[in-house]
């Protein structure tokens, strides 16, 4: 598709810019991925919250309550309560986190981060952090309920709310930084809540404590405020090209989200000629892919690719879509060569490439900082190409 619109170039944009400006070729990459995004995750959403909403009805409706095992019930349900399920509801209800903590923890929260955020995001006023932390117990129960349900949380959708909300609010005077920075303190507070539903619900099959569950939740949290700037300060000095595209780390997604607080904050006129209609047709593309999914089963449905899958390769590139190609028929060959075998061991396998991935990057961030340089590169060029490359040395 790029070639068709680069053919427009002088048309539709300024033929004279650069590929990476945003009103240019760039632009249509990055809009069009984020117009797939959207859809996907608006879907998703509707998806989720119609469950979310339909769980709760049926929990009132049929006023349903946690068994416990040393209280008295006349129902007939309890009686076939295993013992090991009794066991577990009494030691999770009889650790419980007291709900006033829990209330004077978020609000406590919250009026160090009212006061501390903006001094670090001078653009994110006190009364934006404010609205988010009065809005965002009731986004992080929906998130927390629905995730418990359908396995899936949409903390980034209601990051791209908070960009949205906030960027426009602030407008063209800091938006930009505000509705990022927004989108951060929003997929925390939201994030975290699912997370520790997770590990609640974790704790409650191995017969664990929730306050240990919730210490262990604090401490990894406190640990991640320490490892992860270090993280991104070892790849920012060991990587000259980092953040910049096409390069081996082009973090793709902060390209996104920059792009989604400029279209909150300038809104359509940010975008080249024509795009806004391809968004238009990609957005709807996207919730019609995951209509025509979800009403095919799952036996068919599996055959059709997710929008959020498609529009991260349609903007970085082919390698990635590559890579995943290679892994589904890796695994679809596996399954039918021995579906047990692979239905066990896929996940230990994909655990095993990732990790292995990731930790590479350490070693080669400290080469990178030590200035080693690799002994031998190799790269993959195009017949025409390869035939200059070879005219050049051959000169």
């Amino acid at each position: 598709m790029w070639p068709l619109i680069e053919t427009r170039k002088g048309d539709w944009y300024p033929a004279g810019i650069p590929a990476s400006n945003m009103h240019g070729l760039q632009g249509y990459k990055v809009f069009i991925a984020i117009a797939m995004i959207l859809g996907d995750g608006l879907y998703n959403f509707f998806k989720v919250f119609s469950r979310t909403l339909t769980g709760l009805f049926r929990q009132v409706r049929c006023k349903q309550s946690l068994p416990v095992a040393n209280r008295p019930s006349t129902s007939d349900t309890s009686k076939k309560i295993s013992y090991d399920d009794q066991r577990r509801t009494e030691i999770f209800l009889k650790d419980q986190i007291p709900v006033w903590f829990s209330i004077a923890g978020y609000v406590t929260i919250a009026i160090i981060s009212t006061i501390a955020l903006p001094h670090v995001f001078h653009d994110l006023k006190w009364y934006y952090i404010l609205v988010i932390y009065v809005f965002a117990p009731t986004l992080a129960f929906c998130n927390a309920y629905g995730c418990g349900l359908t396995d899936w949380s949409l903390a980034s959708t209601y990051g791209k709310l908070a960009i949205f909300t906030i960027g426009a609010w602030a407008g063209s005077h800091g938006g930009v930084l505000a509705g990022l920075a927004a989108c951060g303190v929003m997929m925390n507070i939201v994030s975290t809540a699912s997370d520790l539903m997770q590990d609640f619900k974790t704790g409650y099959l191995t017969l664990a404590s929730p306050r240990a569950m919730f210490v262990s939740q604090v401490i990894g949290t406190a640990m991640g405020c320490i490892v992860s700037p270090c993280v991104f300060w070892l790849f920012y000095k060991a990587f000259d090209d980092f953040g910049v595209p096409d390069s081996q780390y082009p973090a793709p997604f902060a390209i996104v989200y920059r792009n989604m607080a400029i279209l909150g904050v300038q809104g359509f006129s940010a975008l080249p000629k024509n795009c806004l209609l391809l968004c238009y047709g990609f957005f709807g593309a996207a919730i019609l892919i995951n209509l025509m999914k979800d009403m095919m089963g799952k036996k068919w449905g599996s055959f059709i690719p997710l929008p959020m899958a498609m529009a991260i390769p349609f903007y970085i590139g082919p390698y990635f879509a590559i890579d995943m190609c290679i892994g589904s028929l890796i695994l679809f060959v596996w399954e039918k060569l021995n579906k047990a075998k692979a239905d066990a061991f896929a996940p230990a396998v994909a655990s095993g490439l990732i990790c292995g991935d990731g930790i590479w990057t350490l070693p080669s961030s400290i080469l990178a900082l030590a200035g080693v340089k690799p002994p031998i590169c190799m790269k993959f060029l195009s017949r025409a190409t390869n035939a200059k490359v070879d005219t050049f040395l051959g000169s």
